[in-house]
């Protein structure tokens, strides 16, 4: 493990103080801190700035920094840190097909992580913006699955392609689907420059943050704010208006270290992201 990853210091920044052993209760308790504190954001590449998955720039960012992030950068200080409690993990790649169908085309651009803990495989992700799973889920069940928040179940395909579905009322919606063939760092250089640089990609367009809470999740999606319950349902929408708006809450609301960000630009983007969304 680099010594660019300290435990210590990541453990202080989730807020977890338990025992530092490879159970399920930590894996489970480790899962719920993470996505509670540190965001999922994309400030960077609609900026224009450069992602990297690198280890040392994501400690400094995610961990001493202050800052969030998306999967590529989320999941891998998640990993780092189960490595670090002993825990087995192989990292997987995955293809998003959220707001879609599983049969959509979709490009391998999402990091998550298998854990085998006892004889028994899971699922682990703390990077997928507004679904961001709060638990681990067993690999290898087609049963739903309560979570802290929301609930999901697996699906396997004929291929043995794994389909993971979140529930949202009396509907399942697709999230996104892989295999559990390990990835290859590699694999996770192309998704993040792609992701991260790519004119089209939703990332360079589209302002997006999302943390999970206690009792359900914030998000900001460019100029809308909203507050969902412990099961996706609506409890507050909000119009952002301004760039001091937006900065009270990337700063109150997501407790992101805002210090190197102009508003006014990042508002202006977030304005340009919501006319094109809106076409």
């Amino acid at each position: 493990m680099s010594d660019a990853f300290d435990p210590a210091r990541y453990f202080q920044r989730i807020g977890y103080t338990g025992p530092h052993e490879a159970t399920l209760d930590v894996f489970r308790r480790v899962h719920a801190l993470h996505p509670l504190t540190i965001p999922f954001e994309n400030l960077d590449p609609l900026r224009e700035r450069p992602v990297s998955v690198d280890l040392p720039a994501v400690v400094a960012k995610l961990i001493d920094g202050g800052r969030g992030g998306y999967c590529f950068e989320q999941n891998l200080i998640f990993a780092k840190a189960l490595q670090s409690l002993g825990f087995a993990v192989t990292p997987l790649i995955g293809r998003v097909v959220w707001g879609r169908t599983f049969d959509a085309e979709a490009s391998q651009t999402h990091m998550l992580l298998r854990v085998d803990l006892d004889g028994e495989a899971w699922l682990a992700d703390v990077g997928f913006g507004s679904v961001t799973l709060t638990a681990p889920l067993r690999l290898h069940s087609t049963e739903p699955q309560a979570t802290p928040l929301e609930t999901y179940r697996f699906a396997v395909a004929d291929d043995g392609e794994y389909h993971l579905s979140v529930q949202s009322g009396d509907k399942w919606l697709p999230v996104y689907r892989f295999v559990t063939r390990p990835a290859e760092w590699v694999d996770y250089k192309l998704g993040n420059w792609f992701t991260s640089t790519e004119p089209e990609s939703v990332f360079r367009k589209t302002l997006m943050l999302c943390r999970a809470l206690p009792q359900g999740r914030i998000a900001v999606l460019n100029t809308r704010m909203t507050e969902r319950g412990m099961r996706g349902e609506l409890v507050n929408e909000t119009e952002i208006t301004s760039s001091a708006q937006l900065e009270r809450l990337v700063r109150d609301r997501f407790g992101l270290n805002t210090t190197d960000v102009d508003f006014d630009d990042l508002f202006r983007r977030a304005q340009a992201g919501a006319a094109l969304a809106a076409g």
